[in-house]
């Protein structure tokens, strides 16, 4: 800056002057010649400060003097050798580079010179070469800002995790393991519209049940939990905001949210980011968890020697009301958060008031639609799925005109199979089929891939439905009695606990006694009377 300042004011003269030029020198404590260079430079410039700093010099120093053959190798060698997942170190890459000159008669380069050439790299390429896109994530830009959400419910982001806490059996209390929670967070208000705690590994079945919980009215369930809190967070999202998992790419999302006109977003790969808000609101839900009883907190060496299993008390239904209560009611909605400023609840009320959310007064049809779809064609006897029948009336106008029909959209709840959904062949309601044998008890689907299995060890070529609820017993007996159970074996009664349960059948009335008569005169008959006549 110094120098800009005499040097610009000697090139402001119309004749610079020795005189000028020996001034300048003792100002500045330098040569007469480095006088004239500078102000050679500033006439060549701009006019500014910068104009007099030394150029770079065109060769020496810095400047590769390696041949292009043996650039050619050590080239070749950083890409085959280190820029791997087996992260050879810069000594392995020397000693190949080295062999190979030694091979073809050329100059073996120093180590230095190899090490400059690496240190040269992308960063970003070069870790995610050898670690990772994990790793290089740090090295990033943030890679663009997520669209801006205003609006209630323009977007909601569903995320699930494993909760940091063991869970207990409702009956006998021993412990069944860590539980997963499905959350459904608002992304203007940040406030939670659905929470889902389940046995059972993320699914479509689960993102379903969160989407139900958050597009109905969650008086019913506070009431069941018994909860007297307030929860009002509730409506049908417009974009549903998901990352690239697969059950958010499964064919029962994707078709409820047709069915619904919610869009269907996914995030841009390799930038979780995007996903932030469900992603921190998961953090901090589980930071409160490990304030529960049986907690096995983030880490084995954040956990130490405390016994999660022996410390555990809550079983699934006490955990979502803890989680209800603690987080999702008192603690998250009521408190300031830091991206908005403001309380979730409070901007929620705002907001509502504006522009009502549209909400789901049937959560059972809301539910089937984003249950996990199969195809079946039908036959004169109904459906059959996996070893199993299902039939009813009302699938009789359709069997006569079934060839022409092709194949049906069926819909069914894994907790319960007892019971099917069947789109119309006009695309416009789903019908509700039961088994076709009513006595038969309600079971869920990995009760049924359990039971098909266990009879496929026992050399059953063929399973027919019998023998399949006859295992269906046996391995309920075994789970039930066992007096030491292992922890994987009591999930399964305990499965069956967290699924609603549904008045069993009627008793049957005694079948009448068969008459005669032609097939266009005799009143149709049930195929369950039909098949225990």
């Amino acid at each position: 800056m110094r120098q800009a300042e005499v040097i610009g004011q000697l090139a402001g003269k119309a004749r610079v002057g020795l005189a000028d030029v020996d001034e300048a020198a003792g100002m500045l404590r330098i040569s007469r010649r480095q006088v004239y260079v500078l102000l050679g430079r500033w006439r060549a410039g701009e006019g500014v400060a910068s104009d007099v700093l030394p150029g770079r010099s065109g060769g020496g120093r810095g400047d590769g003097r390696l041949s292009d053959q043996v650039e050619a190798i050590v080239a070749e060698v950083v890409a085959g050798r280190y820029l791997t997942r087996q992260r050879r170190s810069v000594a392995a890459v020397c000693r190949e580079i080295a062999r190979r000159c030694h091979v073809r008669g050329l100059p073996v380069p120093s180590r230095g010179a190899v090490a400059r050439r690496i240190a040269r790299l992308d960063p970003v390429a070069a870790v995610a070469a050898r670690e990772g896109g994990g790793a290089a994530r740090r090295l990033r830009s943030a890679g663009g800002v997520p669209p801006e959400v205003m609006g209630l419910l323009e977007q909601v982001q569903v995320d699930h995790t494993s909760v940091d806490v063991i869970v207990v059996d409702e009956r006998h209390r021993p412990p069944v393991g860590r539980p997963y929670l499905t959350l459904a967070v608002d992304v203007a208000s940040r406030c939670v519209v659905g929470l889902v705690v389940t046995l059972e590994a993320p699914s479509a079945t689960s993102v379903g049940l969160c989407l139900a919980h958050a597009a109905t009215d969650k008086r019913p369930w506070l009431e069941r939990l018994g909860v007297e809190a307030v929860w009002p967070m509730s409506g049908k999202p417009r974009e549903l905001y998901v990352d690239n998992a697969a059950e958010f790419r499964s064919e029962a999302l994707r078709r409820g949210c047709d069915e619904h006109g919610i869009a269907l977003r996914f995030r841009p790969p390799g930038l979780p980011h995007f996903g932030g808000i469900v992603e921190r609101l998961i953090g901090t839900m589980m930071e409160l968890v490990h304030e529960l009883p049986g907690t096995t907190f983030s880490s084995t060496a954040e956990r130490g020697a405390y016994d999660s299993g022996r410390k555990a008390t809550l079983t699934v239904r006490e955990l979502a009301l803890a989680l209800a209560l603690a987080l999702a009611v008192a603690c998250y909605h009521g408190r300031v958060h830091e991206g908005i400023g403001r309380t979730p609840a409070g901007l929620w009320t705002e907001q509502a008031a504006a522009q009502t959310p549209v909400t789901v007064t049937n959560a059972t049809a809301f539910l089937v639609d984003f249950l996990p779809a199969v195809h079946r064609t039908l036959s004169r006897t109904g459906f059959v799925i996996d070893h199993v029948q299902y039939y009813s009336d009302v699938l009789k106008p359709w069997i006569a005109r079934r060839d022409k029909l092709g194949r049906f959209v069926l819909r069914r709840d894994p907790r319960d199979i007892s019971r099917i959904w069947v789109l119309d062949p006009d695309g416009t309601a789903y019908l509700e089929v039961p088994y076709r044998t009513l006595s038969r008890p309600p079971i869920s689907a990995w009760e049924n891939k359990a039971a098909v299995a266990r009879l496929r060890e026992a050399g059953r070529a063929e399973v027919d439905e019998n023998a399949l609820f006859g295992m269906v017993a046996r391995m309920r007996e075994i789970t039930d009695t066992a007096a030491a159970a292992t922890r994987w074996a009591r999930r399964d009664p305990q499965r069956r606990a967290d699924v609603p349960q549904r008045p069993g059948p009627s008793p049957q009335p005694p079948p009448p006694a068969p008459q005669e008569a032609d097939h266009e005169g005799s009143a149709a008959q049930p195929f369950e009377v039909i098949e225990q006549w």
